[in-house]
């Protein structure tokens, strides 16, 4: 075996920490606007039906081009395009900090978007690299599938305390030290294995362009009805431009996803479950944010530290729950058992109610939902890379990713607007707080749905069976 895939162990710690930090960074980036985005958009005059926009560029540039960023890896050296993303990441955090309006704040949001999609993939797949297959990996698989949980709260967490202390700035001004230190410690990664063929870029462009015409469609399907024209336009285009991205990965040399990478079912399986994971966990941050401030005028600080459970409770499924159930029991069992606690958590959302104690509901769901949450990251982040050949490692890593923040995307979008529909359906002369409070809730029940919809897909799609004899395992768990 090559010195690439086995490097001194003295060393693999303090890879492990410098990869799993960049994917905390990429994560965190999704969710520390949240809190701020009252402040923001006073601030830089973004109305309110936009604002959630700030979320969603960022998501949608992210999961878009994940895939490219995954074969970019695999084609140009993992380590090299590691390092490139973090200086991209960088300078549009710069740009997002002095931004000075709403379209200059996206705008660095989506080159955010970009940097994440190429650190991402290639963090993965240096782990990979740097830990043989075996029980080693699959603890390091668990400590980077934490952080796509964990990160997320720590975004809220950050993002609450630099919006009340220093500023809704330094939500952006934050991410420089962090990728400068990530970036010092990058000497301690291997450089990882180079792949042959060319980047599918016009695949990459198609499919962004498809995601965002579709959450842009059903957004604007939530406040202007189905039957607007731009809600139609923007829904056709994204139709067709889905139908374009399946052509031309058909009539590519090198497509953006290799079919054998989604061949199997229970790769194909684990990542259905992120995306609706994703889809969940995104809308649950957003709803609770605006319970919190709007409902119960929590300030930017208390709305971050309310989120301590969601992160204890991520603690608890990723780095104990989790892989104790991953070292017995079958993958689709571990699955099965995060999103039914994590169901559970949203069922308990549904209690929310103007003026309620938050020990009742509050608090104890969050611990509640940040346990099946963290379970269900650990085994779809090992279930998503399971058996795939090395050569296609850095795609079968970024569609892991690409799951989560595309599932986000739409997700966000399409509660979003159950939640404005349950409000504005509330009785006239109900209090606004009761109204708002019964969109939230039904935003969550939504987020219900999607965790039951992916204990369906997991029991049907992700069976036990031996890994493929002609590739080493990414993961090498069972299913």
């Amino acid at each position: 075996m090559s010195t690439h895939t086995t490097p001194r162990t003295e060393r693999s710690g303090l890879a492990l920490l410098v990869i799993a930090a960049a994917q905390l960074l990429m994560v965190m980036d999704g969710t520390i606007v949240t809190v701020g985005l009252p402040v923001i958009g006073t601030g830089l005059g973004i109305a309110e039906a936009d604002l959630d926009w700030v979320l969603t560029s960022y998501a949608l540039a992210f999961g878009g081009l994940l895939l490219a960023g995954g074969r970019a890896g695999d084609l140009f050296g993992r380590r090299r395009m590691f390092r490139a993303g973090l200086v991209v990441f960088l300078a549009a955090s710069l740009l997002g900090g002095v931004a000075g309006n709403g379209g200059v704040l996206i705008a660095a949001r989506v080159l955010q978007g970009v940097g994440a999609a190429i650190v991402a993939p290639a963090a993965l797949s240096l782990l990979a690299d740097t830990f043989p297959a075996g029980p080693l990996r699959n603890k390091a698989l668990g400590v980077y599938g934490a952080m796509g949980g964990l990160g997320s709260v720590v975004g809220l967490l950050l993002g609450g305390a630099l919006t009340e202390y220093l500023g809704w700035r330094w939500i952006m001004f934050v991410n420089i030290p962090i990728a400068l230190l990530v970036l010092a410690g990058t000497f301690a990664v291997v450089p990882g294995s180079r792949g042959r063929g060319g980047l599918d870029l016009p695949g990459a462009v198609t499919v962004t362009l498809a995601l965002g015409s579709l959450v842009y469609a059903i957004n604007r399907a939530g406040s202007h009805g189905v039957g607007d024209g731009l809600t139609l336009a923007f829904g056709s285009a994204a139709v067709a431009l889905l139908v374009a991205f399946v052509l031309i990965q058909r009539g590519a040399r090198d497509p953006m996803l290799p079919s054998g990478v989604l061949a199997d079912r229970g790769r194909l399986g684990a990542n259905l479950v992120m995306l609706l994971m994703g889809a969940g966990q995104l809308a649950t941050f957003y709803f609770l944010t605006l319970y919190m401030q709007t409902i119960e005028q929590y300030t930017p600080m208390i709305t971050g530290l309310s989120y301590l459970p969601f992160a204890i409770g991520i603690g608890i499924g990723s780095g104990v729950v989790g892989p104790r159930l991953q070292a017995r029991t079958a993958t689709r069992t571990v699955l099965a058992i995060g999103m039914a606690v994590a169901a559970a958590a949203m069922g308990w959302f549904s209690l929310l109610a103007p003026g309620q104690n938050p020990l009742l509901v509050l608090l104890p769901a969050q611990l509640a939902g940040g346990i099946g949450l963290g379970i269900g990251f650990v085994a779809a982040t090992i279930g998503g890379v399971h058996g795939v050949a090395p050569r296609d490692s850095g795609i079968a890593s970024g569609l892991v990713n690409t799951s989560q923040q595309i599932g986000g995307a739409l997700g966000l979008a399409v509660l979003a607007g159950i939640a404005v529909a349950a409000t504005t359906g509330q009785p006239q002369g109900t209090p606004l707080p009761d109204a708002l409070t019964s969109g939230y809730t039904a935003g969550m029940l939504g987020a219900e749905a999607f965790y039951l919809a992916a204990i369906l897909t997991a029991v049907l799609l992700l069976r036990p069976r031996p890994a493929s004899r002609n590739a080493e395992p990414l993961g090498s768990a069972s299913r």
